[in-house]
């Protein structure tokens, strides 16, 4: 009898701590998705739907927090230094992961010792646009002008060593022009410039100014993808344009603090495939000039280092700096 009741006192002690085991289950409280731009734009509103389908798919509760700043930095800075447990996590992208390490003299990380990536999210095109009102409607039209008068045509873009910014330098080394540069600390205040006459030309993503475009306000010259975007299938690309090999995106990915636990990267990374293969997802992306781009943490994590040197010499050959 003692030992059939030790054997149930075992058997009960047993339970209690699978059950304990199971409560803390990972995730067991809310985690933070910092976004490291301001509300209301293209990453913010693609972060916003990746948790929302991740907390309704999975049961868990995402708190969302926009530290914008620094081009990016200040928030994924923050997100490197937390704690590797899985309840911070960034949505990084090209300028911040692969094109500021060559950009900022003292960047506070290093995107690939001091990160965990757990997935791409997106990409998007950039988009050349001008005011309907502008004499421009091809990219041989603003070569011809350029020639004519060099330095007399302005490109604006949401500031220096942006994708965007660096896009400029390369169609101005390709089409051996020089436009004058007008960096902005944002996208809004380029957009509203744009159309109120103040600017020439604005360069952003196909998220940022679509709703411009769509509603007549704006006109797309061309993208800067290899294949036209298919929220786009009007307008041609650079290469198409005359720019051979031409090819300058804006990725979006996932990531978290260095160390964390595999089998919490696969846990993300599953949910955050399952995330982007539903339809409201695609539909949501869609609308906003992106397109859904999943991968493994591994393939993310490879293209974080192979864009690093690439977008790096960019920035080297174009000599933008920022201390």
């Amino acid at each position: 009898m003692r030992f059939l009741r030790h054997a149930i006192a075992a058997l009960a002690l047993g339970a209690c701590a699978l059950h304990a085991t199971a409560a803390l289950a990972y995730p067991d409280k809310p985690i933070r998705l910092i976004v490291p731009f301001p509300p209301g734009g293209g990453t913010d509103a693609l972060a916003r739907q990746v948790a929302s389908e991740m907390g309704r798919m999975n049961g868990w509760n995402f708190v969302i927090e926009n530290r914008p700043g620094a081009g990016g930095n200040l928030g994924v800075d923050q997100a490197a230094k937390s704690a590797p447990d899985g309840y911070t996590l960034v949505i990084g992208q090209t300028s911040n992961l692969a094109i500021n390490p060559t950009l900022y003299s003292k960047l506070p990380y290093d995107p690939e010792k001091d990160l965990t990536p757990i997935g791409m999210v997106a990409e998007a095109p950039l988009v050349l646009v001008v005011a309907t009102k502008s004499p421009y409607r091809t990219l041989a039209d603003v070569v011809a002008a350029s020639k004519s008068k060099p330095g007399s045509i302005d490109v604006a873009t949401s500031g220096n060593g942006t994708v965007a910014h660096l896009a400029t330098e390369m169609f101005q080394k390709a089409a051996g022009i020089k436009l004058t540069h007008i960096p902005y600390k944002g996208a809004a205040q380029g957009a509203t410039d744009l159309i109120g006459g103040q600017i020439d030309m604005y360069m952003s993503s196909v998220p940022t100014l679509i709703g411009h475009i769509r509603s007549g306000a704006m006109r797309a010259l061309a993208v800067t993808s290899a294949r036209r975007s298919d929220d786009l299938p009007d307008v041609p690309t650079f290469a198409e344009s005359g720019f051979k090999d031409f090819d300058a995106v804006t990725w979006f990915g996932l990531a978290g603090p260095a160390g964390l636990p595999a089998d919490v990267v696969a846990t993300l990374n599953k949910a955050l495939v399952q995330a982007l293969d539903a339809p409201s997802t695609r539909k949501l992306f869609q609308a906003q000039g992106a397109a859904v781009r999943s991968s493994t943490p591994g393939a993310f994590g490879k293209l974080i280092h192979d864009d690093r040197i690439r977008w790096g010499q960019i920035v080297k050959e174009s000599g933008a700096h920022i201390d």
